[in-house]
């Protein structure tokens, strides 16, 4: 054999940087000439339909072959042995590019924000021919090989062509949906790297993490929830889910339900129980059980472990067509170091910051993403998009808001770097998040968004036009530690405290509000939310209806971690069922029977929720009745007649013969008591009627306050 020249070489060795400039078709010196890589092949020919086969020459033993042919048509296929075994098959480097010029120029600028249609892998049909086109952004690579189960995971068969702003790209023939795969990248350093699929839309159950071709386009998009389910005066109410863990089938070795099974049974559940949302911890791709979603690999990837995104897909369906509204956690704020994942994705920084100062989160070990890089943001926006687009979904809770806003978040002294004006903020993340919101709110005008925010950052939630972050709600971190800390006081304690619930109102209409009882409040030794409840069995059960009657009189939207509706026992763990067996026991009982009554009345009363954003729809009739531990105030609907009022005895005393000024007189109706026998109470109140005696203005309610209790008046007969 003659010698072989550098571009073949090149080939050899694996570190060709566009090999489409080599392999395939070309013309030398004048004449059409195929050249084919076919590493271990020991004969291969050209197949023309209108020409016969023409035979290749081998020029290296390696398995690279080269022949002249009678023509530069390009529609040709090749056919070679490998160990006596004769296979024919369509040459890849015969198709022309995937991404267009102006798909790069847009790449570049980072305005493609839908190109999760053109990066990833895709099922498609190129010049007649199924296959499968990849498109992978890895900017400072030598070589980059898709590798999988349609090539053996050879990376010497499919080195990919490099386009511009440094995306490979290449059309694998006979590739299909189904089939495993990822990315063999040569490093500038010399080193081997396999990579899973930034865009894959699904991948293998940890521990395996090859992603897997999934073909989108067949899967109808989820039904359209109830109009205006997330509009500032709807009711909203969100039940949060762990889907590993809500359900298990005990009769199975404790295994998760599936998307499908999911189906069958949460929608009903969530609608029987008055809720309007669900809202699932991340469900993208993550490798380790217990970070519960929150370090995910796989962004663009509904998790493996339930089931395949059609059958996620429907599971959303089904929630919608009970009514209900999903929300999905996302995390854009930081990721995991795993081997497979994106950090270090081509041996450099390409989606991090380089130096561990920006790049490194000190809490949880894991990568920021350079937010000021086009194609980060890029991904970020377009992958925050893609949930609505293709699964329907119909917001977005943002975690972990504030590590992104912050340069020093958690971070000591000395062990940040400031901001080109010395500041502190993240300028790249707070327009990242500004331009998140903008679009989403742009392109899905129904949907919505929330920030989970835990610093006083300045209007969260009011448009980014008018200097807001955009979000259309914020998790209000303040209240739930406030009120949690006052209510596991003895009540003997508590008019110390008193301005533990009074204090959440002086800002309340600061933003739009969500008021949170997570997941991270029963976790990491703090018990469940009944364990924070003082007092003997009876006085416990008690703090905890009088604590959800608070709330769902409190203005704001509600969030109820899965577990609390059955005031479970003992802390949340993602390994197990929830204590469903609880239900058995009247207390418990009476505690989901009283959250199912407080999420319909909710819904049902306008002065619950109408104005749950605005002040005007909120008043103090009772503030200072510190001794006595009793707060009263009124809540108010868009109609001048809708109003509801709501008293609060946070000490176990019967208060009889308690005067209380109301804005009209006549008769009002104990619409709620959440020492109803019927959710495990002692049955005192007001018979289901009080009648306010007319005053100057208004009149006044001379009402018997249960102990440990909250009731709802509306005015009436």
């Amino acid at each position: 054999m003659k010698p072989i020249d550098s571009q073949a070489a090149a080939i050899i060795r694996g570190d060709h940087a566009d090999p489409f400039r080599y392999l395939g078709l070309h013309m030398d010196n004048g004449r059409p000439v195929v050249r084919a890589w076919l590493p271990g092949a020991t004969a291969a020919w050209v197949v023309a339909s209108s020409q016969g086969d023409t035979v290749l020459a081998p020029i290296d033993p390696a398995g690279l072959f080269v022949g002249e042919v009678p023509t530069d048509d390009r529609n040709y296929r090749i056919k070679a042995v490998w160990q006596g075994r004769t296979v024919e098959f369509d040459d890849p480097y015969r198709f022309p590019p995937i991404l267009t010029d102006f798909d790069l120029y847009l790449l570049g600028e980072g305005t493609l924000l839908e190109s999760y249609n053109q990066v990833g892998a895709h099922p498609i049909t190129m010049e007649g021919v199924a296959g499968v086109a990849f498109v992978v952004f890895a900017p400072n690579a030598r070589r980059v090989s898709v590798v999988g189960e349609f090539n053996f995971w050879d990376g010497r068969r499919h080195p990919m062509r490099v386009r511009g702003n440094g995306f490979w790209e290449i059309f694998v023939p006979g590739a299909a949906a189904g089939q495993k795969y990822k990315y063999e990248i040569f490093s500038r350093d010399g080193h081997i790297l396999m990579k899973s699929d930034p865009y894959a839309f699904a991948a293998e159950v940890r521990p395996s993490t090859a992603s897997i071709v999934t073909d989108l386009e067949p899967l109808k998009k989820a039904s359209e929830p109830p109009p205006g389910a997330n509009r500032l005066d709807a009711a909203i109410s969100i039940y949060e889910v762990h889907l590993g863990s809500w359900r298990r089938n005990a009769d199975e070795g404790n295994r998760w339900l599936t998307y499908r099974e999911l189906a069958e049974e949460l929608p009903a559940y969530v609608a029987e129980l008055g809720f309007t949302h669900v809202e699932f911890l991340p469900v993208m791709e993550h490798p380790f059980d217990g970070s519960w979603g929150y370090q995910p690999t796989g962004l663009y990837a509904p998790t493996s472990r339930f089931g395949s995104p059609a059958e996620f897909l429907a599971l959303v369906d089904a929630l919608h067509r009970h009514g209900i509204a999903v929300i999905l956690d996302w995390v854009p704020g930081h990721f995991p170091d795993d081997p497979h994942g994106l950090g270090r994705f081509d041996g450099t920084a390409v989606y991090e910051h380089a130096n561990p100062l920006q790049g490194r989160h000190q809490d949880w070990d894991t990568l920021i993403y350079n937010f000021g890089r086009k194609e980060v943001a890029n991904f970020l926006l377009s992958n925050a998009l893609f949930w609505f687009d293709r699964y329907g979904v119909d917001a977005l809770r943002v975690d972990a808001v504030a590590s992104m806003l912050y340069l020093d978040y958690s971070r000591p002294e000395g062990g940040w770097i400031p901001n080109k004006y010395g500041g502190r903020e993240n300028i790249e993340a707070i327009d990242f998040v500004r331009r998140f919101n903008t679009e989403v709110f742009g392109r899905f005008p129904h949907a919505t968004t929330m920030a989970e925010e835990s610093t006083a950052w300045p209007m969260v939630s009011r448009p980014a036009d008018v200097g807001g972050l955009g979000f259309g709600y914020k998790w209000n971190m303040g209240w739930m530690h406030d009120t949690l800390q006052y209510i596991s006081k003895d009540p003997i304690h508590r008019r110390h405290h008193h301005g533990d619930i009074v204090f959440g109102l002086h800002y309340a209409f600061f933003e739009n509000f969500v008021l949170p009882l997570s997941h991270d409040e029963v976790v990491h030794g703090k018990g469940s939310i009944l364990g924070r409840m003082p007092g003997d069995q009876w006085q416990r059960f008690a703090n905890l209806r009088t604590y959800y009657t608070f709330m769902y009189g409190h203005p704001g939207k509600k969030l109820l971690f899965m577990g609390n509706e059955l005031a479970q026992s003992s802390e949340w763990s993602h390994d197990h069922s929830l204590d469903w067996h609880l239900l058995q026991y009247p207390e418990h009982k009476g505690i989901q029977t009283l959250v199912r009554d407080l999420n319909h009345l909710y819904r049902d009363t306008p002065a619950l929720h109408e104005l749950d954003c605005e002040a005007h729809g909120f008043e103090w009739l009772v503030v200072d009745d510190t001794d006595q531990s009793v707060f009263a105030w009124l809540r108010r609907g868009r109609d001048s007649g809708q109003m509801c009022i709501a008293v609060l005895n946070f000490t176990p005393q019967v208060r009889e013969g308690y005067r209380l000024r109301v804005p009209v007189a006549g008769p009002w109706r104990e619409i709620f008591n959440s020492d109803s026998a019927r959710y495990g109470g002692t049955n005192v109140g007001n018979a289901g009627r009080v009648d306010a005696v007319p005053l100057d203005s208004g009149g006044e309610l001379t009402l018997t306050l249960p102990p440990l209790a909250g009731i709802l008046l509306a005015p009436g007969g």
